[in-house]
């Protein structure tokens, strides 16, 4: 049995969705970055909203900047699960190409676990600024505000979304250690 060295192509044009070695969680992800995605439109057009009330009509408001910080946050952190469940992350392929298909399933079981144990460890380094952004010191539940005018929740919850995307992007590679570890073939 001949293994495949043929350098693997990047058809950056093609849009393939979640990889197939990402599971069920991979295209929940994957359908989920549409959302993300409308999300960072949404700040578009809410910043359109505050420079034609602020400079159109001299009524600016309270809520838009922190509302576009706060989408923002939240669609970047989740990039980064989104390239995972994709298998689109950074990779440096002058050298992954040129490997056998074997020695490049090794390559991808060592890199997916290696990336899942990093994001376990980053997820709990986060748990304990979670803590004091969700709880006060007496153990009531009250999520840290920004202390602005509006003062919204905002910081809190940007806090417990990178902790869940932490532990997802750590079960996420996980998956993907697993499949890689169980794909026929190579």
């Amino acid at each position: 049995m001949t293994e495949d060295t043929t350098p693997q192509t990047h058809d950056a044009d093609a849009d393939t969705g979640a990889a197939p070695e990402a599971g069920a969680l991979g295209r929940i992800v994957n359908t989920a970055g549409t959302g993300f995605a409308l999300a960072i439109l949404s700040c578009a057009g809410i910043l359109f909203l505050e420079v034609i009330l602020r400079y159109g009509f001299n009524r600016p408001t309270v809520w838009a900047h922190e509302t576009v910080i706060f989408l923002t946050a939240c669609s970047f952190v989740f990039g980064g699960l989104y390239a995972a469940a994709r298998n689109a992350h950074i990779r440096v392929v002058l050298i992954y190409d040129q490997l056998s298909a074997s020695a490049r399933r090794i390559m991808d079981v060592g890199i997916s676990a290696a990336c899942s144990l990093a994001c376990a460890c980053f997820a709990w380094a986060s748990w304990t600024s979670v803590a004091r952004a969700v709880w006060t010191p007496s153990g009531a539940l009250r999520l840290e505000t920004s202390g602005s005018a509006w003062n919204p929740p905002t910081p809190g919850l940007t806090k417990v979304f990178l902790f869940v995307v932490l532990l997802l992007l750590a079960l996420q590679f996980a998956v993907l250690a697993v499949n890689y570890l169980r794909k026929p073939g190579s």
